[in-house]
């Protein structure tokens, strides 16, 4: 009723409250800097003090009031100079860099008014970092920057600090360079800073701190020994996680690292790496088999090298192995073993790592091959546009209207408009498909259609197999797919066999079970010890065995398989067989399940399995470089492959993923890759620029490394940040 907005945008308006009873909506800024209004009532009354009725007048009062700023009716708010007769909205006035004091009387200064923070001209020079969001910050004294009062270096971007208000409030707002609270708090607030009477927003989470009280669980070895998964730990054997002794955030199974008991020290290769450059890191040998222990019978030979360590050759490394058992058993003149069992022990870890080796390659080939299938399906979309307007905040729902509208075809070429909460529609770019398509395939994974933890089977839904959302999964997957989206990635091998080959031949396991109870109830059927006890266990489920259709005389007790095979097939296919055909129906669309059963194998490797993480061989690869004669000569395209691999290595403030999303708009390739192929050029320009219409990454040339290496930073850091805000 003030300002005449619709906008809910607490940051900037402050609280936006309604009060149907008395027909009035306000913002608390607008209420609290309105000219003609004072707080009248006890707290509890009106609006925190303000009276309706008081509101009603000071409503009829500035609707003779015209805003200098937008020439509209209802400018409630007035400069408080005296000679001064502007009159303004609350977000006009934040629009023409007005100034309003959250202190005292709640002063206004216009923007010809407004009071500025005095600092001599030989202490306005360069840049510097904002300590709140690290990012640069001219030091120069504008209304979008601020100068701590008690730090002559220490700059701000206003935004920054009315966010860190806004979340410190007054008990912790401070310098965040010197800690100084009192002149700080009144320096801001005279510049128009408003800090809220609360707590801390982190102190009044429920449960803030509860992750300080949780271990890291994980091995991070690069080739982890362990058959039942990285997170998996039994403590008092060697698959017991050991957490690095330094930075307590990376860990390894003891087996993992040649570890022979758990108060043995250990050290991750992050941290190896720092203490090797400072040169603090004492060289450690590496321990042969001569001077290992074993662990639980099984010698383990993969333990992490030290940086500073040099690696053997394969063939030392293959010689050194075919003799280590017979040092083995001079140094443990108890153990006997045969001499094949105590090679084929040996050669075990290599053997795995092989096979790792290989499996890589084998996942990469087939996703290959997947990709020129997708291809090939994508020539089936016309020129044809569908725009699509989607609400990030509710992705489902409004895709699900896209996709049911009349003039949906999944041949026409999509568009996607994303709105906000202010109903304004984002510019429309290359990336905004990819991004719709990335945040849908997230909500599927996580949604009541699907059951599992990190890979999913259908589950059974009854709403959505009434509102045929199954088919409409189904449809939106094969959609992505074909038009340049990831792949949802979550598929487990017993969903994608029922697809591909029928669930009449697939046969499922435990870990394809996500019901809780199911899975124990399975659980002590199958490790049932003898046949009184199985039959115990079979009265005690009669109503869910019933219920299944799975009761069967038990005569023996290895009747107890067959009994456990009848469950599973009950509840991970047979019972969601109406979903799962619903689901086969959906992924038709563009001949996508077709392609599925004529090449298993190939859309396996992307339906069922994450996109491999970034490398800068893959980068180089994807990259087309097109440069002149004059760019070799100073070589930007050297520079180009040497930031890949820094930025690979770490040696970066960005990540390869970073360089990729600000190319191209996405954060990993595309099983049908890009279109059109991403290229680089070198131009003289002063600073990068990523098109992503044209997947083009333009890249200025400079005489030095460093040069172009700080410029690259500089430019992705602040564009991702800027779009990510």
């Amino acid at each position: 009723v003030l300002c005449g907005r619709t906008d809910d945008c607490p940051k900037k308006y402050g609280e936006k409250k309604t009060f149907v009873e008395y027909n009035v909506t306000v913002h608390y800024y607008c209420l609290l800097m309105s000219s003609g209004i004072w707080q009248r009532g006890e707290e509890g009354e009106g609006v925190d003090g303000f009276l309706f009725a008081d509101i009603r007048k000071e409503v009829k009062r500035a609707a003779k009031l015209t805003c200098n700023i937008c020439k509209k009716k209802g400018a409630s708010i007035g400069c408080v100079v005296p000679k001064c007769k502007r009159s303004y909205h609350f977000p006009c006035g934040i629009q023409k860099e007005c100034l309003f004091q959250f202190m005292e009387d709640f002063r206004s200064y216009c923007w010809e008014h407004k009071p500025v923070q005095k600092i001599p001209d030989e202490e306005c020079k360069g840049s510097s970092q904002c300590t709140i969001c690290m990012d640069l910050v001219e030091q120069f004294p504008l209304y979008s920057v601020l100068r701590s009062p008690c730090c002559k270096n220490a700059w701000f971007h206003r935004e920054c600090l009315q966010y860190q208000a806004l979340s410190a409030g007054i008990f912790f707002f401070r310098c965040t360079v010197c800690n100084n609270m009192d002149r700080f708090q009144k320096e801001m607030l005279r510049m128009g800073i408003h800090i809220p009477e609360k707590d801390a927003s982190w102190e009044l989470e429920e449960n803030a701190y509860q992750e300080l009280l949780q271990c890291y669980q994980h091995c991070d070895i690069e080739r982890c020994l362990c058959k039942k998964g990285r997170d998996y730990n039994e403590p008092d054997s060697k698959w017991e996680i050991k957490r690095c002794q330094c930075c307590g955030s990376r860990g390894t199974h003891l087996a993992c690292s040649s570890l022979k008991s758990w108060e043995q020290n250990w050290e991750c290769m992050e941290c190896r790496s720092i203490f090797a450059k400072s040169g603090k890191y004492s060289k450690q040998r590496k321990r042969t088999l001569a001077t290992s222990d074993k662990i639980g019978g099984t010698t383990c030979l993969l333990e992490e090298p030290s940086p500073k360590c040099p690696r053997q050759s394969p063939g030392t490394q293959h010689s050194f192995l075919l003799q280590s058992p017979k040092r083995m058993c001079q140094n443990n003149s108890n153990l006997e073993l045969p001499a094949s069992n105590r090679v084929a022990m040996s050669l075990s870890p290599m053997m795995s790592n092989r096979k790792w080796s290989q499996r890589k390659r084998h996942l990469v080939k087939e996703r290959r091959e997947a990709s020129k299938i997708l291809k090939a399906l994508k020539l089936q979309i016309t020129t044809k546009t569908t725009r699509l307007n989607i609400n990030a905040e509710n992705i489902w729902k409004s895709a699900l209207k896209g996709f049911r509208q009349r003039s949906f075809s999944p041949t026409n070429t999509i568009e996607i408009k994303f709105t906000n909460c202010k109903t304004r529609l984002k510019k429309d770019t290359g990336a905004s498909k990819y991004h719709f398509f990335q945040l849908l395939m997230l909500h599927l994974q996580n949604s009541s259609l699907f059951e599992g933890s990190s890979v999913k089977n259908l589950s059974l839904d009854f709403q959505a197999l009434r509102e045929n959302l199954y088919f409409e999964a189904g449809k939106m997957i094969a959609v992505s797919l074909v038009h340049g989206g990831p792949s949802p990635g979550f598929f487990s091998k017993t969903l994608f066999n029922c697809l591909v080959y029928g669930p009449e031949n697939v046969k499922p396991t435990l870990e394809d079970v996500a019901d809780v109870d199911v899975g124990e109830t399975i659980k002590m059927i199958k490790y049932a010890n003898s046949l009184s006890s199985l039959k115990t266990i079979i009265h005690d489920c009669y109503e869910f065995l019933a219920a299944a259709g799975c009761l069967r005389p038990v005569t023996e007790l290895c009747d107890k398989n067959m009994l456990v095979d009848d469950i599973l097939n009950y509840h991970v296919i047979k019972r969601i067989i109406s979903p799962l055909e619903s689901f086969r129906q959906g992924l038709k669309t563009l001949g996508v399940l077709e392609k599925m059963q004529a090449y298993p194998d190939e859309f396996s490797s992307i339906l069922c399995h994450k996109p491999e993480r970034l490398s800068a061989e893959t980068l180089c690869d994807l990259f087309t470089i097109h440069s002149s004669s004059d760019v070799h000569q100073v070589g930007g395209a050297d520079f180009w492959v040497v930031y890949l691999k820094d930025v690979e290595s770490g040696e970066s403030a960005v990540a390869l993923e970073d360089i990729l999303l600000f190319a191209t708009g996405c954060l990993s390739v595309p099983p049908s890759g890009f279109d059109p192929e991403p290229t680089v050029k070198f131009l003289r320009i002063r600073y990068p620029v990523g098109n992503r219409l044209l997947n083009c990454l333009e890249l200025p040339i400079t005489k030095t490394y460093e040069a172009f290496k700080k410029k690259m930073e500089f430019t992705i850091r602040n564009v991702l940040r800027v779009e990510r805000e």
